[in-house]
């Protein structure tokens, strides 16, 4: 994980970009294991913490009809959570994560382990779901690390 965020903030600082994150499921750890970095504040500039509905409509602007049509982990949230951060923020890169972290609150259609993830760069925005087996600290652990990975591997494509 350390090398990946090394690998991150040398891109963004070289890009002179900075990243926002807009969490659900992980709770601040994508955050966490950007800014465990000394000198982070070059290229982070904030993360929000959305984990109810109402603070991803209040925070990140997520339109409540979206929550109501597709549910909390879907992706046209991730979409809009990736969105509403960048658009709250002063950063040009940033990525989204919501899903079911466990052990309860699955379904049939969104199991434990299910996460949305999104990335916003260079006014696109990308999204993909993942499935992580294990508990709820593997499934929040698996989420970090692909949210990053999946992060730099599209700043190397821009």
């Amino acid at each position: 994980m350390n090398e990946t965020v090394q690998n991150l903030a040398n891109t963004l600082r070289q890009l002179g970009w900075q990243l926002c994150t807009a969490e659900s499921c992980t709770g601040g750890l994508i955050a966490g294991a950007c800014t465990d970095l000394a000198g982070s504040s070059d290229w982070f500039d904030r993360g929000f913490v959305t984990y109810s509905n109402a603070a991803k409509v209040e925070m990140l602007s997520v339109p409540l009809h979206l929550i109501d049509q597709h549910g909390a982990v879907s992706e046209p949230v991730a979409r809009a959570m990736a969105e509403g951060a960048l658009a709250h923020s002063k950063a040009q890169v940033s990525v989204a994560v919501t899903g079911v972290a466990g052990p309860s609150g699955g379904s049939a259609d969104k199991p434990v382990g299910t996460v949305w993830f999104a990335w916003c760069l260079n006014g696109k925005t990308s999204s993909e779901r993942q499935h992580f087996d294990g508990d709820r600290a593997a499934v929040r652990g698996a989420t970090v690390s692909h949210a990053l990975s999946g992060l730099m591997a599209r700043l190397i494509k821009s």
